[in-house]
Formats: C-alpha cells, structure tokens, sequence
C-alpha cells in the first residue's frame, strides 16, 4: 500500500462493508478502495460523501495524497502534526484527533509523544498576549501614557536569558510582555518550557507542532510562523519537510465536508422518503 502501508484498515471485511459493496457502483468502489490503501482509512463521513460525489472524494484523495506520496517527513511524524492541526484551540475537530492517535498508535508512538504533541499545541493560547501586548503599547504611546520601554530588571533579564536558554530563541514580540507583566512571562515560560524539559521529540519536530497550527487556516499566525520555520530549519529540517507539514494543514478544509455530508445524507434521505 502506498503512503500509509502500517495502516490498520478498520472493520473493512465485516458485514456492512460486503451490504456497502453490493450498493456502490464499479467506479464509487474503485474510489473507495484506492482511498483506503493511501490513506489508511475509511468511515461514514468518506462513504456519504463518496455516494453524494465520488468524483469529488476522487480529487480530495489526490491532494491530500501528495506528502503521503512524498514522504519527507516520517509517517509517525506525519499523524503527530495532523494531531496538533485537528486538536488546537481554533480547531478542535475531534473525530480528526481520535483518527490521527489512532493511527499514530499504530506507528509506533508512544502515549507520551502523543501528549507531547498535545502539550505544545496547548501554547497557542498566548497568541493572545503576542497580538494583544503590542497594540496596548501603541495605544498607551498614543495618549501619551508611555514614553518607551523601561529598562529590565535583573530578574527580568534572568527570565529572558532562561526563557532564551531553554527554547533556543529570543524574538522581539516578547520584550514588551517580559516589560509589562514579568510575573505572566515567568508563568509561561515554565508552562511553554515544560515539553522542552521532559519531552523526547527532537527539537525540529517540536517545530513543526508550532508551524502545524499557526499556518492552519484557523489561526494563520504569521509572526509565529515565520519564527517556528527560522527555528526549524536552524535545527536541521529541510525545506521540503517544512512544505509537507503545511501541505497536511492545507487539506483541513475538508472538514466542511467530513462533519456535514453525513447530515446531508441523512436528511435528503429523509426528504427522498416522503
């Protein structure tokens, strides 16, 4: 099987799968078995659509096919940065994360990667600060309220320096955090660190967790972006493994379809039985 040849294919032998057979046309078949055996899976969501259009299923099959045809980037690796895709804050589409933990299970990664994955998902939270800090800096110079960064303190340069230390970088969007409210970057830093500390991803992959969700569709954190791509390369990461992560994130439109060709299925099912 190309792509996802560790793949276990759920339940595709069992009764309602042989009653699906006898019902889907040559063609819709062709699709459905060429689906399982790139991508590895199957479930209603993918046989509504594939009885609403399969030539539509056809096509989505073909591009989010590409870095499973590839393969720069590990399948293991693969699932964890469609985990962090599905499971982030902005997100949050669950049959997605059970799938992808599934399927990470069965390539070998351990509940304690998966977690890991999990833990550094959980830091786009502070987005918020990111965004947020700065505009309340132009606003208070604006009214006259600041004149200019203060000078740091000596525990404030300490936490700069540990923060520095343990994620392998400093950029400028956190100056003015570490100004304000020293207390809240000291909180983060230990939260943000913790993965960093007791985690066993290599750094690069680490990485590519932060460029998963910030070049999401939900999110599209640019700054962030553009950081996390700095850094991953800094840690070895070649341009292609980069482009195969956002290639993963690109299919998340999908979604559309995946949560709501089964609720078209069933009503017009509904309609058509009136």
């Amino acid at each position: 099987m190309e792509g996802a040849s560790f793949y276990y294919v759920r339940a595709n032998l069992n009764h309602a799968d042989r009653e699906s057979r006898m019902s889907l046309t040559p063609r819709q078949q062709q699709i459905k078995d060429e689906f399982i055996a790139v991508r590895g899976t199957w479930g209603d969501a993918w046989e509504a659509a594939l009885r609403l259009d399969p030539e539509f299923v056809a096509a989505y099959l073909k591009f989010s096919a590409v870095p499973w045809r590839k393969n720069h980037l590990d399948d293991k690796v693969k699932e964890f940065v469609s985990i962090a895709i599905d499971a982030n804050a902005t997100h949050m589409y669950l049959p997605g994360v059970r799938q992808h933990i599934a399927a990470a299970l069965r390539l070998g990664a351990t509940p304690a990667e998966i977690m890991e994955v999990l833990e550094l998902s959980a830091t786009l939270g502070i987005h918020a600060m990111n965004i947020g800090v700065p505009i309340l800096v132009q606003v208070l110079e604006e009214k006259g309220m600041r004149t200019g960064p203060a000078p740091l303190s000596d525990e404030q340069e300490r936490l700069k320096a540990e923060f520095t230390a343990t994620r392998g970088y400093w950029h400028s969007f956190w100056d003015e955090m570490l100004e304000l409210d020293p207390e809240l970057f000291a909180a983060y830093t230990e939260f943000s660190s913790h993965p960093w500390h007791h985690g066993t991803l290599e750094p690069k992959v680490k990485e590519f967790i932060y460029i998963a969700f910030d070049t999401a569709a939900t999110h599209l954190y640019v700054k962030g972006l553009k950081l996390h791509i700095e850094n991953a390369l800094g840690y070895g990461a070649t341009a292609q493994e980069i482009l195969e992560v956002m290639e993963i994130a690109s299919v998340l439109g999908i979604h559309a379809v995946a949560s709501a060709a089964p609720i078209l299925a069933e009503l017009a099912g509904s309609v058509d039985s009136l």
